[in-house]
């Protein structure tokens, strides 16, 4: 288990890299209900919420810099 940077809670890094299906072009396809992830910066940061990636995505340096909340 990993820890959300946005709100602190837990991630199953496992749970949210499991392919649930497949695009019409091939990419994979995962259940965002079980978390989600993004490459940022040389590194993978696993969300709890399709929610707290977006605030992610938008200030990365805000939650890289403190402690998660």
């Amino acid at each position: 288990m990993t820890m959300c940077p946005v709100c602190g809670r837990a991630v199953d890094e496992a749970a949210a890299k499991v392919q649930t299906g497949q695009t019409a072009h091939g990419a994979k396809e995962v259940d965002p209900k079980q978390g989600t992830r993004q490459f940022h910066d040389g590194k993978w940061y696993y969300f709890d919420s399709l929610g707290c990636r977006s605030k992610f995505t938008a200030r990365p340096d805000e939650f890289l810099k403190k402690p998660a909340q």
